[in-house]
């Protein structure tokens, strides 16, 4: 028998890959917006900046395109994908549909152990929002609507919500620091795990709607003035 300590065969956890970490860097930076949309990728300074090969590069911005942040140009390259309202829209559309359902069906079946996670998710959020570190932020929001879709049991929507997150991250990212909201961010998510605590599935529909309008209000407002400057 062979001894589990000295088993040469033992799959070991794996760490995070080169690739992996290329593009949680890359993709942080696109939403964060230190790179623009429409600023040409290249492959070398790339490789200077995060200090990894060409195919690291190149396999990074394959995984990019298909989240949706990076465009290929014939005769150009990758570019960090457009932000324009055309598109925006239709993301804001997609989450009020699934969102609202998932908090509905959240609040129909949240048992006392659902609201505790959940209530465990919120306050990380909060903690989020007071720290004021972006990356912080945007995973502890991803983690709350998380629990949202786990308790609803919509696996199958949560799975096209999580292809369209790094797209919602750079809405969300562009819409947080300006001072066209009327409530704070995580008074909204405050509002929606209230309603889910009471199990009422009318008011949590109403709060995703309230929270997804008013954002996707704000990013019409900016993505129109900044198309609007582009062609001055």
């Amino acid at each position: 028998m062979i001894e589990t300590a000295n088993n040469p065969l033992k799959i070991e956890r794996p760490t995070m890959t080169l690739r992996d970490m290329a593009l949680e860097k890359m993709r942080a930076a696109i939403i964060a917006g230190h790179f623009q949309s429409g600023d040409r990728l290249v492959e070398r300074p790339l490789c200077d900046q995060l200090g990894v090969s060409r195919s690291v590069v190149r396999e990074t911005i394959r995984y990019l395109e298909a989240e949706g942040l990076v465009e290929i140009l014939p005769n150009k390259g990758p570019i960090v994908a457009k932000l324009d309202w055309e598109n925006a829209q239709q993301i804001y559309e997609i989450r009020m549909l699934l969102e609202t359902s998932a908090a509905q069906k959240c609040a129909e079946l949240a048992k006392d152990g659902d609201k505790k996670k959940l209530g465990k998710a919120l306050g990380q959020l909060k903690s989020a929002y007071s720290s004021g570190e972006t990356n912080d932020l945007f995973e502890a929001t991803t983690l709350f609507y998380q629990c949202i879709f786990e308790i609803s049991e919509q696996n199958v929507a949560w799975e096209v919500v999580q292809r369209l997150n790094g797209r919602i991250s750079r809405l969300r990212a562009m819409t947080l620091g300006t001072r066209d909201r009327h409530e704070a961010g995580y008074k909204r998510m405050e509002k929606i795990y209230s309603a889910i605590e009471s199990n009422d599935a009318d008011a949590a529909a109403v709060a995703i709607k309230v929270h997804l309008t008013e954002a996707a209000n704000i990013a019409k407002t900016l993505l129109t003035a900044e198309l609007n400057k582009s062609e001055k």
